[in-house]
């Protein structure tokens, strides 16, 4: 107490000078319209820029948070999609047309491979989340694989880069399918086989799932064609097609549920 007593003692001159010239600039600016506002807009200016450096530094600590809002809102969107009409540009998910019969969940990708002959993933949801056997795993771009196990929190999915994967796919611009392969040359290419030779297939065009299974709906984006060649039995094309996704790259998922799907498999068991 004694320091700041022999402080204001010390410096007394210079304090006396600085109360009067801030009471003059205060009645200055109260009394001058022009110093009024370039007062006020100094101070705008300088609050501004710190409520904006504050902003930021929240946004970014928040950047998980908002992350995961984005996602469930994607999620949302996408489901909607899923049960509408709407077709959108064929290399994303939005490019599909279906019936109201499935359900969307969104998951993380917590383990990836890609450099084996029979690839699996893992994903961080399972029994608890209402993910089973046989649902199908896409991304914001196109396929990706089918849940082949599940425990409570986590499942495992057959990657379409395993050699036993089998999925249904077709000619965007016809109705002419086939069966999706992987010959485990490479991560960036599949192979669509049993496509007969009448079929119009070109060097760029888009192949989606065809819908003939319980498990993809009709219409997601698989890749476009790199090139083609017909087999030996010279009645059908090997076709060598592009993935959309880069399979070495992936972390967010969505999982389709078709909710007819035990209807559909009893039905086709007993034919």
């Amino acid at each position: 107490m004694q320091q700041i007593v022999n402080f204001i003692i010390k410096n007394k001159n210079f304090l006396l000078f600085f109360f009067l010239f801030s009471i003059s600039i205060l009645f200055t600016i109260q009394s001058h319209s022009y110093h009024k506002s370039k007062f006020i807009n100094s101070a705008n200016f300088l609050t501004g820029g710190i409520y904006n450096s504050v902003n930021n530094i929240s946004v970014y600590l928040n950047l998980k948070s908002q992350n995961q809002l984005l996602v469930e809102e994607n999620n949302r969107l996408r489901s909607l999609v899923l049960n509408s009409g709407i077709e959108i540009d064929s290399t994303y998910i939005d490019s599909t047309s279906f019936n109201n019969i499935y359900n969307v969940y969104n998951a993380n990708i917590i383990k990836n491979n890609y450099s084996l002959t029979d690839n699996i993933l893992t994903i961080n949801k399972g029994n608890n989340d209402s993910i089973k056997q046989d649902f199908g795993v896409i991304s914001s771009k196109g396929i990706i694989g089918i849940i082949d196990r599940t425990s409570n929190n986590y499942a495992t999915v057959i990657s379409i880069l395993n050699t036993t994967s089998k999925i249904s796919a077709q000619l965007k611009k016809t109705n002419h399918f086939g069966t999706l392969i992987w010959n485990a040359k490479s991560p960036e290419f599949v192979q669509l086989i049993d496509i007969p030779k009448i079929a119009p297939v070109k060097t760029g065009d888009t192949i989606i799932t065809s819908g003939r299974s319980s498990i993809f709906p009709k219409g997601i984006p698989v890749g476009v064609i790199s090139n083609f060649q017909l087999d030996t039995s010279e009645n059908y094309y090997e076709i060598n097609i592009q993935l959309f996704n880069d399979m070495t790259n992936l972390e967010h998922t969505y999982i389709i549920k078709n909710k007819n799907a035990k209807e559909i498999n009893k039905l086709q068991k007993e034919n």
